[in-house]
């Protein structure tokens, strides 16, 4: 891999290193973005260090899902969903929708409030409330279907650059990507991201990166995006160097472990011996610091730790740290509480060995949930209606 390895290009935006964080339900908020940023701009992990940064990071931070019939509704946790600290350049939404005219609408939303300066959309959601209805990573089999709602979107996006992400397909009697890959360029979209997975899969099994390599072969008009099992910077390295994308994308890779993209930037900037290893001392700083970032955005210190309660574990990964304490932190309700739950543990413990490794979700082998008769004609999308949208965002 060159120490310099080339910007990816979304539109007017110059995207460096080529590294985008996934949109993530219940995680990918304004608070964990802004962790995340940071740590791209040399953040350290001193004890309640101020690390905002001037500008908006290094890389490309997407928000959470946010439905496109919420959107349009003005619902007030999709409002909530969509605020953008004020550091972060550009401001990148991701769409969930299913009918074209309620894309259309909400994008066209975007543009004349000016809410945000670069749309993605999800067509990789593997998740059964969403494919039943005929959403995400099931949506790209309804060829005319995906063909309308990119129209729409591009359409109605003006000047803002529109990307996608998707799956391989729903399983692997019913691939996708290839024809989906081919829509999108004919649509005019900037980019497309491909998770090496079907819908069947979920997060199980090893994401296919020959598929990756197919797609950037197929589609060489616009960037290609590889996701799937990038636990490391060097599994981003290795990536792009055996399929050829122009980027990557990171989920599950970075749960309780922001400063993976610090990492990151240095591998992509040549500097693959400066990974941060940081301490439990250190990790535990970081804790409190996602947690207190969480309750200043919901406006609640409480209801901040609170919903800081899922990360514990995975921040806590490999670390000895006995059962009954995970438990204790993991049922916090204050600042004060998980300070000093943390203060009782052997903070000086270093990064363990295999903590880098998978992490969040592996379940796979999933049935698939789809609507009555949606595989029966990969064209025919007569049952798919504006009630089929999801009227709550976050995924």
């Amino acid at each position: 891999m060159p120490a310099t390895a080339s910007p990816l290009k979304i539109g007017p935006h110059s995207v460096r290193p080529p590294v985008v964080l996934a949109p993530m339900a219940g995680i990918t908020n304004a608070p964990f973005r802004t962790l995340c940023r940071e740590f791209t701009e040399g953040g350290s992990f001193g004890k309640g260090a101020s690390r905002r940064v001037a500008g908006g990071g290094k890389g490309l931070f997407v928000s959470e899902m946010i439905t496109t019939r919420a959107l349009v509704e003005r619902n007030d946790k999709t409002m909530q969903l969509i605020r953008f600290d004020a550091t972060e350049q550009p401001r990148s939404i991701q769409l969930y929708g299913v009918d074209p005219a309620t894309v259309g609408k909400a994008v066209r939303m975007i543009v004349e409030e000016d809410l945000a300066d670069h749309i993605d959309l999800n067509f990789g959601c593997p998740v059964p409330k969403v494919t039943r209805k005929g959403g995400g990573s099931a949506l790209p089999y309804k060829r005319n279907l995906l063909r309308a709602i990119l129209r729409e979107a591009v359409g109605g996006a003006g000047d803002l650059p529109v990307t996608m992400k998707m799956r391989k397909g729903i399983d692997d009697d019913h691939l996708t990507y290839l024809d989906a890959g081919r829509i999108a360029v004919e649509e005019g979209v900037t980019a497309v991201a491909l998770h090496g997975r079907t819908t069947a899969q979920h997060y199980g099994g090893t994401a296919d990166w020959d598929a990756i390599a197919r797609l950037k072969e197929h589609v060489p008009e616009i960037p290609v995006l590889g996701n799937g099992d990038i636990w490391s910077a060097d599994d981003a390295l290795r990536m792009v160097r055996e399929t050829g994308c122009d980027g990557v994308v990171v989920g599950r890779g970075c749960l309780g472990r922001p400063w993976l993209f610090a990492d990151l930037v240095a591998a992509f900037e040549g500097r693959t011996g400066e990974y941060a290893r940081p301490t439990l001392r250190e990790v535990a700083d970081v804790m409190v610091r996602h947690a207190t970032l969480l309750g200043e955005w919901i406006g609640d210190e409480s209801r901040g730790v609170i919903d800081f309660r899922k990360h514990v574990a995975w921040y806590l990964k490999g670390f000895a740290v006995g059962s009954e304490m995970r438990k204790r932190l993991a049922i916090t309700s204050g600042l004060q509480e998980l300070r000093a739950g943390l203060d009782e543990l052997d903070l000086d413990q270093p990064w363990p060995t295999g903590a880098d490794g998978p992490r969040g979700r592996t379940s796979g082998n999933n049935r698939v949930v789809l609507p009555d008769g949606w595989l029966k004609d990969p064209y025919d999308c007569a049952g798919v209606t504006e009630d089929a949208e999801l009227d709550t965002s976050g995924g």
